[in-house]
């Protein structure tokens, strides 16, 4: 028996393992091919609508952010000393419905520039726009120095006052939402918030002293508006500071405000910054009224217990955004401002201000920084200007919409009886609008938690990478981010 060759045995086994090598070598070929061709064509990233730079490492408790924080705490000082203006309306012989018609008209006019404010921001940038209402924000506190009767005079000092803190606040927000990545923005809205706690603190301390010291109504008030007029021109020499370096890029495309509004409407989010509108109403400008009514020495207890309450909790709860949930913080923070209102008509003395100042203050540690972050975080980044305007506006026209109404209640009843229904009314209201989110977001929850809890780049869709094609309607990309379709 004649053995076969070796070739004869092993030639089939040595063709396949050609014929295998030579796939995989024409598979390996077309791989780098397509992947040179994938890395050397344009790309776009899809994100969702947050797309601030991927910065997780670096602080962002910086000389910025303290600046900010210090031209907070100055701003709202100076808000806390026009607590008293309704005191201002009555001495000048105006009724509690008057003092709210003033207000609202205030507040209206604040809306009328808010329909224009976002996309102003969005075009020219924060720091123009931040220190024009600076400046008109310092006129109407100077103008209400000059107001000896119910005229055009006062009507007009309050327009430019609520026109120019509108914009100061929107402009100090979306300057510091845009200095912290996506997943910390709750965070430091919530930090810089705490700065408005001290400013209340030290505000409402000062106006009590100011009107326990001065016994001459004229002096007084001429003492109380100087104060604001003064922190106002304080407040613009550290935005100066703070801003003297920014730059801003226009973006190429600047779509009307209700185009953006329709396309990023942040949903139900806008009926608790009405509701936080009323609360604010609540508290800045009738409560002076209460205590005065009552006998009491001033507001000062209260606010100073407010902002110790919410000062401290919001240290605590710094990172409930991604441990609890912004939905959450929202029910709680409504139906604590509800236990506050309904504590309230049972004050008869000073440090019985100090449980619902507690309750209220918890509310407001809870409420801002989330409200904020749902709904100005719904608009992309080079669109924030119009998301933060929308969300404050909605806590105006809370505020605009209840004055009036909230002034007629207490002079419909009378005395106690006015105030009583006014501050049940405001918790009830509070109440509705707490199980109303609630049920409406319960679902939600947890696909809130999971966007909180991780970094912008671990948002990125599945299909991060795809060839860039053409677009008519969204935003070109501006080199310090991309922005697509969300």
């Amino acid at each position: 028996m004649v053995s076969p060759p070796y070739g004869a045995l092993f030639a089939p086994l040595l063709s396949e393992r050609l014929q295998a090598s030579s796939s995989s070598l024409a598979l390996a070929i077309q791989a780098a091919s397509t992947l040179r061709e994938t890395m050397s064509a344009p790309q776009e990233t899809e994100f969702f609508a947050d797309d601030d730079d991927d910065d997780t490492h670096r602080s962002i408790y910086d000389r910025t952010f303290w600046l900010a924080y210090l031209a907070n705490v100055c701003l709202v000082t100076a808000n806390a000393l026009t607590f008293r203006f309704a005191e201002l309306v009555a001495w000048l012989g105006g009724s509690q419905k008057l003092t709210g018609e003033i207000v609202s008209i205030g507040i209206v006019s604040a809306l009328a520039a808010r329909l224009f404010l976002g996309q102003a921001i969005d075009r020219y940038g924060a720091r123009r726009l931040w220190l024009l209402n600076s400046v008109l924000f310092s006129l109407g506190c100077f103008g209400l120095t000059q107001c000896g009767e119910i005229s055009a005079l006062l009507y007009g000092s309050r327009i430019l006052f609520a026109v120019g803190l509108a914009g100061m606040f929107t402009s100090s927000i979306v300057h510091i939402q845009n200095h912290a990545p996506a997943h910390r923005r709750t965070e430091v809205l919530g930090i810089l918030g705490s700065s408005g706690f001290l400013g209340m603190v030290v505000g409402s301390q000062l106006g009590d002293a100011v009107f326990r010291g001065i016994p001459d109504p004229g002096i007084r008030f001429n003492w109380l508006f100087g104060l604001t007029f003064a922190l106002g021109l304080a407040y613009t020499i550290v935005v100066i500071c703070l801003t003297r370096h920014d730059t801003h890029r226009r973006p190429h495309l600047t779509p009307a405000a209700h185009r953006l509004i329709l396309r990023y409407w942040p949903g139900m989010v806008v009926l608790v910054a009405g509701m936080m509108g009323i609360g604010f109403c609540v508290t800045t400008v009738f409560l002076t009224r209460f205590a005065t009514h009552r006998g009491l020495d001033g507001i000062g207890t209260f606010f100073t217990a407010y902002a110790v309450a919410a000062f401290v909790l919001r240290m605590v709860t710094r990172h409930w955004s991604r441990t609890v949930g912004r939905h959450r913080m929202i029910v709680l923070g409504l139906s604590s401002h509800c236990v506050g209102y309904c504590i309230l008509p049972w004050v008869t003395t000073d440090w019985h201000f100090i449980p619902p100042a507690i309750a209220c203050g918890f509310g407001h540690a809870l409420l801002f920084p989330a409200v904020i972050s749902l709904g100005a975080g719904a608009f992309p980044r080079i669109f924030r200007g119009t998301g933060t305007t929308l969300v404050l506006g909605f806590v105006e026209l809370g505020s605009m919409a209840s004055a009036p109404v909230l002034g007629w209640i207490i002079d419909r009843y009378q005395a106690d009886y006015g105030f009583t229904p006014m501050f049940l009314g405001a918790g009830g209201t509070a109440a509705f609008v707490a199980v109303t989110y609630g049920l409406s977001t319960a679902r939600r929850v947890q696909e809130d938690l999971a966007s909180e809890q991780l970094p912008r780049a671990a948002l990125v869709r599945a299909a991060t990478v795809r060839p860039l094609k053409a677009e008519t309607d969204r935003p070109t990309p501006e080199p310090c981010a991309q922005l697509t379709d969300v």
